[in-house]
Formats: C-alpha cells, structure tokens, sequence
C-alpha cells in the first residue's frame, strides 16, 4: 500500500474554485480500482490549508492515478489556487494492507 499526504495551501480569494475542483477531484480519485482512500480535510489552525490523504493498493495503482484525466486537470488547475508549493510525504509500504483498529480508543 503507498500512503500519500499533500498539504495544500490555497489563496483565501480562490477558495470556492478549489472547493469545487477538491470536491470534483476527490469523487473522481475514490471511483479509480486502485484508490483504497482518497481525502481532503481543511485545518483546524488554518483554513486556507488542506491535507489530502491518499492511500492506494500499491505503487502501481498510484502510477495509474497520476496518469488519468481527472488527475492530469487537477495538476493543471491547481497552480493558480494554491499560495505555495504543496509538500508531499510518501511511503511505500507493501506489508500495509489497509487501516487497522485503534486500540486506544473504542466507542462508550
């Protein structure tokens, strides 16, 4: 499984095109075989800052992803909404097979 984290900094007077082409983007990535999670989520500290959360079967399945139309658009939209360049952090980690239960928290 490859885990793939990306914040995104967005120009405050560009929010409503990002909402739109996030919500549009995050549709078309969770519909591809290969996506076992794809998320965005906005901070709590910032709310021009978004972390998207990716997590695909395997590397092979992200190779694919970044090759489709939907993500091909959004790669080319995304450099005028954003105020800085995004930072990535990828893993790659074929023994992950998806998420596993919490132990420290359980439902009362």
């Amino acid at each position: 499984m490859i885990l793939i984290n990306v914040r995104f900094p967005v120009r405050e007077d560009k929010m409503d095109e990002w909402l739109a082409l996030a919500d549009s983007y995050s549709k078309a990535v969770n519909a591809e075989e290969g996506c076992v999670s794809f998320s965005f989520s906005r901070s709590l500290d910032d709310p021009n800052l978004f972390v998207c959360v990716e997590l695909f079967r395997d590397a092979e399945a992200g190779g694919a992803h970044v090759k489709t139309e939907h993500a091909v658009s959004f790669f080319k939209a995304a450099p005028d909404l954003v105020s800085a360049q995004p930072e990535i952090l990828y893993i790659d980690s074929p023994e992950v097979k998806g998420f596993g239960p919490m132990g420290e928290i359980q439902p009362r």
